[in-house]
């Protein structure tokens, strides 16, 4: 009988926090017979020993002793932002067969074009996670929404979540987890740090689906920025000719939601996603044409399954690899969103100066 870690792809995890443990892990753990996990780095050696131990794998604080062993073919990357091109570019160059990069994958233009450069240099292909854009759901709803991105006059994307321990919580049992402490949403650059905070790290799911429905999407301005309480981002946009609202709020008691909608004079599109901790299948998109309506899933696994399906399939060179300038693109889009939105707000919650008041002239 063949041994699954011989017959099976080798996966090395840099970075073992908690969107390695509450959805990598358990995603993985459904495939096994695709992947098998075979070492896990991270910088605390506690942590990568614990999380090795869950899934019977090697363990190591030194990234390029992971890129190093022959058993890893994969590699994703799941460290801090700032780590990522670093990464990536690394493991190119250490000539694994595909990278996984969690989002984004890179914090500049300049570092997503050197990680494009590396890419195709080397011939090691590389997706980012960014996985609504891998889900079923949204991909049936590309098959079926006919003229709608050239139609489409407004679009809306909502997420409203319990913050994220919640969700972890219910997946797995998570490890050093930091605790978040207040911040003061009146101070300006409190508020401009919560906004692209939350647009990097939330909203950025999502802003690949928003950019396929804006051709225009260079032509970007802030119409108004609000953080909502106690967390969040509330943005108007103008993208080109498109009305475009993006929102975002982390609460304690609200019923969870994730919804993309593209609306035009004849035809609307709408896709409800599953909260990102939960292995709960894929989207349902609904697109209303007519008086009628469209129902599209949900499919029995949801985008983070499929985006390692498609690595898989990367790897054995059975699927054609992405076009790096469109991750660039993704990438870039993000990045003015947040800047601008992060500027806006940051004018806006400044305190207004005030004109003291002139004594009247002595007669």
């Amino acid at each position: 009988m063949e041994n699954s870690s011989t017959s099976t792809l080798g996966v090395g995890i840099l970075g073992a926090g908690p969107v390695t443990q509450a959805i990598h892990l358990p995603t993985l753990s459904r495939i096994r017979d695709v992947f098998h996990v075979a070492k896990v780095m991270d910088v605390d050696p506690k942590i990568a020993e614990s999380v090795a131990g869950r899934v019977g794998a090697g363990w190591t604080t030194s990234m390029d002793e992971l890129l190093a062993d022959e058993s890893v073919q994969i590699v994703v990357v799941c460290s801090p932002h700032q780590f990522h091109a670093e990464q990536v570019i690394a493991a190119c160059r250490a000539g694994k067969q595909a990278i996984l990069c969690e989002k984004p994958f890179a914090m500049s233009q300049a570092e997503a074009e050197q990680i494009a450069a590396v890419s195709q240099e080397t011939g090691v292909p590389i997706i980012v996670g960014a996985m609504h854009t891998f889900d079923p759901g949204w991909l049936a709803a590309k098959e079926h929404w006919g003229d709608l991105v050239q139609t489409a006059h407004t679009i809306r994307y909502s997420i409203v979540l319990p913050p994220n321990p919640r969700f972890e919580d219910f997946a797995t049992e998570v490890i050093t987890r930091p605790e978040s402490q207040p911040r003061d949403r009146r101070d300006p650059e409190v508020a401009a740090g919560m906004v692209r905070g939350g647009i990097m790290g939330l909203a950025i799911h999502d802003l690949p689906l928003v950019r396929a429905f804006c051709p225009d999407f260079t032509d970007l301005h802030v119409l108004s920025c609000e953080v909502p309480d106690p967390s969040g981002y509330l943005l108007n946009l103008r993208i080109g000719d498109r009305n475009v609202q993006v929102f975002g709020i982390n609460t304690q008691s609200w019923e969870p939601e994730w919804i993309f909608e593209a609306i035009g004079d004849d035809a609307a599109l709408r896709i409800d996603f599953t909260p990102s901790y939960v292995q709960a299948g894929s989207a349902t998109a609904t697109i209303s044409r007519g008086g009628k309506s469209e129902v599209y899933g949900p499919y029995p696994f949801n985008g983070y399954e499929a985006e390692w399906r498609f690595l898989a399939d990367l790897a054995k060179g059975k699927a054609q690899p992405l076009d790096v300038t469109e991750l660039i693109h993704d990438l870039t889009f993000a990045l003015e969103v947040a800047d601008t939105a992060s500027a806006a707000v940051r004018a806006t919650t400044a305190p207004k100066a005030t004109t003291a008041p002139q004594k009247e002239a002595s007669v």
